[in-house]
């Protein structure tokens, strides 16, 4: 008697079972990697219904993209990818650094001469805060000149000049810690030209200053705002920023004219200007008989 299966379609026929085909494996392999499919997929059920992750990653990466898009559209994900690089290689660093007046130079050597990939770190995270600060002014002059600032994404560029302004506190302050002539001598021209603002410019000095003079504490003072209170408020106005971006969507470029739907009473117009030239031709307009 012949065998059903053989005679079905290949997507009807009944799995084989373990060991049919004579090899004592059978299917194994399949069996393992489909126990380890569903193994995964059960693990990330299980999260997403403890998280509810689906719903925001949905809002956050499946959205519509305008017409016209193009590279100048990728420079504020390349600033975000820059931020994390120098986030990376900062942590790196913070672990042979010393926020010391004593010690700070002599770590910077150690890191840069003796630790392994120290000064390939290092020159990362440098060129990677001059990259970064090109970055986020291209793309705040892209914005502007797209006029993507306008109604209804004010708090956006609000939002993305305060992080410009925080860039360039990470730099000044980043640019004391090795803590030699030029870094520290640099940074002296840099507080005193602070302190010449109105009202708020003498107090900001000090702060910065940690005092009325530079000192051992200003280093700390420095390394403090650098590590951790700097990229706090970043992470914080970059996940905002992020958050506006999925909700209100892209600005098309300005040289596309959006399209105007017609009005009602065009169509209509339209309609009766056809039906006219149908009737002159000898059609009935309405599609039935005399």
């Amino acid at each position: 008697m012949p065998d059903i299966d053989k005679l079905l379609p290949k997507q009807l026929r009944r799995p084989a079972k373990p060991g049919a085909n004579g090899n004592g494996n059978g299917n194994g392999n399949s069996v393992v990697v489909d126990g380890a499919k569903e193994g995964a997929a059960g693990a990330a059920g299980w999260l997403d219904e403890r998280l509810g992750a689906t719903p925001f990653l949905t809002a956050m990466l499946d959205r519509k993209v305008p017409k016209g898009t193009n590279w100048f559209y990728t420079l504020g994900s390349a600033t975000m990818f820059a931020f994390v690089i120098q986030a990376i290689t900062g942590v790196f660093l913070a672990m042979y650094y010393k926020p010391s007046a004593a010690e700070a130079y002599e770590s910077i050597q150690y890191l840069t001469n003796d630790v392994f990939l120290g000064e390939f770190v290092r020159g990362m995270h440098r060129w990677g805060a001059t990259v970064m600060m090109i970055l986020i002014f291209v793309h705040m002059g892209r914005t502007f000149f797209f006029g993507a600032y306008k109604y209804p994404r004010e708090l956006q560029w609000i939002i993305g000049v305060v992080l410009i302004v925080l860039t360039m506190i990470m730099g000044l302050t980043g640019y004391l810690l090795p803590f030699d002539q030029r870094s520290f001598w640099a940074t002296v021209v840099g507080v005193n030209i602070n302190g010449t603002g109105p009202v708020v410019g003498p107090y900001l000095s000090d702060f910065l200053r940690a005092g009325p003079e530079f000192g051992a504490t200003t280093l700390s003072r420095f390394y403090a705002i650098h590590m951790m209170l700097v990229p706090g408020l970043m992470i914080a106005l970059i996940g905002a920023h992020l958050y506006l971006v999925a909700k209100l969507g892209t600005t098309a470029p300005p040289w596309l004219k959006a399209e105007m739907p017609k009005r009602p009473r065009a169509r209509q117009v339209d309609a009766e200007v056809n039906g006219s030239k149908d009737s002159g031709n000898g059609a009935d307009p309405d599609g039935g008989g005399s």
